[in-house]
């Protein structure tokens, strides 16, 4: 084989995969939404069909698991196409990871609980691949985390940070109606005190300022947390209550 045909054999070929073939990355932190912006992703893939071809590396037992490209299988599904355009790419679980993480963070609109997987994710690969060992600490780690994205190292640890809430709460964070800060010191509480809290919020829909919040966690330190502390801290009226309203 000629120097020539090595380097081509070595070039990522795209091919057209049976979409029965892809398996969607396992614990993919981004969401597939039926929004406008799939809408108009089906109608260029209707119109023009897939323009970028999407990423995915071979499973032991056959098949493929998609890195990057989830939108567009969905999209493809719902258009009742068999195959759609796929780069075929050998890597292994952190280079998996760190690209199909990097891949999604480059969408316009990505939910804070989407980010905060998503880095941990890629925080978790980068460790496991060496990286920390290599640079000498957890902030060299943090530092690399930054390199290739819009947000700062603490901001990325402030997303990280929100993998500890429970689901009820960080559901709230994505809706827009806890802020990021407040929502990073509710993330100290134990998951049977973020229960409690959300009963709390739920059943009188309040959520808690930074002020409040900070307060809660100085509560859990000092295991001073009981129901009636809460109740009489989430009662007290404050200038910038978010309020939510239930829709029956």
């Amino acid at each position: 084989m000629s120097t020539e045909e090595r380097l081509d054999a070595k070039k990522p070929k795209v091919e057209a995969i049976p979409l029965a073939a892809l398996t969607p990355f396992r614990n993919h932190p981004f969401k597939v939404k039926e929004d406008e912006e799939m809408a108009q992703l089906m109608r260029s893939i209707a119109d023009a069909g897939v323009l970028s071809p999407a990423l995915a590396r071979p499973l032991p037992d056959g098949g493929y698991e998609l890195i990057s490209g989830h939108r567009r299988l969905a999209a493809c599904k719902a258009l009742g196409m068999d195959t759609m355009p796929v780069i075929i790419r050998d890597l292994t679980d952190e280079e998996a990871v760190i690209t199909m993480v990097d891949s999604n963070l480059q969408r316009e609109h990505i939910l804070p609980s989407e980010k905060a997987f998503a880095y941990k994710m890629k925080y978790d690969a980068l460790k496991h691949q060496g990286t920390s060992s290599q640079l000498g600490t957890k902030l060299r780690t943090d530092e690399l985390l930054a390199q290739n994205s819009s947000d700062s190292r603490n901001q990325i640890q402030r997303y990280i940070r929100l993998t500890h809430l429970i689901s009820d709460i960080l559901k709230l964070v994505d809706e827009g109606k806890i802020a990021l800060t407040p929502a990073v010191e509710l993330s100290y509480l134990q998951p049977s005190e973020q229960e409690t809290l959300f009963s709390i919020m739920d059943c009188d829909e309040v959520t808690p300022s930074l002020s409040q919040a900070q307060r809660l966690r100085r509560m859990s330190e000092e295991q001073r947390f009981t129901d009636s502390a809460v109740m009489q801290l989430m009662s007290e009226v404050k200038g910038n209550q978010v309020e939510y309203v239930k829709v029956p």
